[in-house]
């Protein structure tokens, strides 16, 4: 093992001491010159004590920590991590279970395998590296999810071009083992259909699985309006559950077209559907109030601190249009994806909504991230997902 070293400035130790992943340019003191994005290097304080091996890339954040232990960075790390991960889903019943066969088996940081993210749906593993250096090693990613998986897994695709920077040139999104044998999965026993080629993120937003089961059980006999509903998991969950009639909004003519495919999947539900292509904030203004339930979920209105007052903004006036126009003892149901809001600014936004409102507004729940996208206590930056469950009078 013979790594090139960064070296930290006095004092600058303390935060990997403690297990955070990252080490800001501001923090080294030295290195080579010669350093190229996706090197890996090893970190050590100003007193030459060991602290992490990790990529290098230039940047704000400058080194990601993938091991704090002192070892080779070989296919037996990688079995290593890829099998600790799998063990926790297994341990949280995804792996066997008989009514869901989609999750994600690696969370970045949360799985200790910082800008590498890998979903398994019925089979297929889609992988997503955030950053050059995770994405040099995806065949050896690859052949550990075999590893853990064995029959289980019929391909890996890897899905990064779209998550690694442009200046690379072109990167092609390609099976790096096998093939998929189906495009089709479950989630608390409905049908939908993954297009992790084309579609967003790896295809899917298991993020929200346990929120869309929650959904579920306010929607009997509900008049349901879902916004930004991409592929329409809250849709076909909330008609799963018995809603009478659901309307799915989204300003992408794919996401509709995807919604409807996941409905017609879906034979058994009984109640009525319809989709529209709109503007969701502009809609949300010129619906009457004969919702019951409501669903905003967006996409993530900021992605750095900079975008942050912005995205408040919009927040607080999405919330504000909801609630004032939500029937009498209705229920919001309301999400920020956005890692730069934590769930104090979240919550402080929609208390703003709600009092531009004037509605009296309830907190029936507080949501996060399911399990299987597990917050990492010495990272907090892994706790990204923050929801309320509001009850309006």
């Amino acid at each position: 093992m013979n790594y090139p070293k960064v070296i930290l400035k006095r004092g600058k130790e303390i935060s990997l001491i403690r297990r955070h992943h990252w080490v800001f340019s501001g923090a080294i003191h030295q290195m080579p010159a010669d350093m190229e994005n996706g090197q890996l290097v090893e970190v050590r304080s100003s007193s030459d004590k060991f602290l992490g091996i990790g990529h290098f890339s230039q940047g704000s954040i400058m080194v990601r920590i993938i091991s704090f232990e002192e070892r080779a960075i070989d296919q037996d790390f990688w079995d290593e991590k890829i099998q600790a991960a799998f063990q926790l889903r297994k341990a949280l019943g995804l792996v066997d279970s008989k009514h869901t066969n989609v999750f994600r088996l690696i969370h970045g940081e949360g799985d200790l395998l910082p800008g590498l993210i890998v979903d398994y749906y019925n089979g297929t593993a889609v992988i997503q590296a955030h950053h050059v250096g995770m994405h040099s090693h995806v065949k050896e990613i690859a052949q550990a999810i075999k590893n853990s998986f064995g029959e289980k897994l019929a391909g890996v695709f890897d899905k990064s071009s779209e998550t690694l920077p442009k200046n690379l040139g072109p990167i092609p999104n390609e099976w790096i083992l096998g093939a998929a044998q189906t495009d089709l999965v479950q989630e608390h026993g409905s049908n939908y259909k993954i297009d992790w080629d084309k579609g967003q993120k790896t295809g899917f937003f298991i993020d929200q699985r346990e929120n869309r089961k929650l959904l579920g059980a306010y929607s009997e006999g509900k008049k349901v309006l879902n916004t930004f509903c991409y592929s329409g998991g809250f849709s076909v969950q909330a008609l799963r559950d018995g809603a009478a009639e659901v309307h799915s909004v989204d300003i992408s003519s794919k996401a509709i077209e995807l919604t409807e495919e996941n409905i017609s999947l879906n034979s058994d539900i009984i109640g009525k559907h319809e989709s529209k292509v709109a503007d969701v904030v502009k809609y949300i203004r010129e619906i009457g109030d004969d919702y019951d339930v409501i669903v905003l979920d967006p996409p993530a209105f900021a992605k750095n601190q900079k975008a942050r007052h912005n995205a408040v903004q919009a927040y607080k006036r999405l919330n504000a249009e909801a609630l004032k126009k939500i029937k009498s003892g209705g229920i919001l149901f309301t999400f920020s994806c956005s890692q730069v809001v934590d769930k104090g600014l979240f919550t402080h936004t929609v208390t703003a909504a709600g009092l531009e409102s004037g509605r009296k507004v309830k907190v029936l729940h507080q949501l996060s991230q399911p399990a299987d996208h597990p917050i990492n206590l010495f990272h907090p930056e892994t706790e990204y997902l923050k929801g309320l469950v509001l009850y309006v009078e």
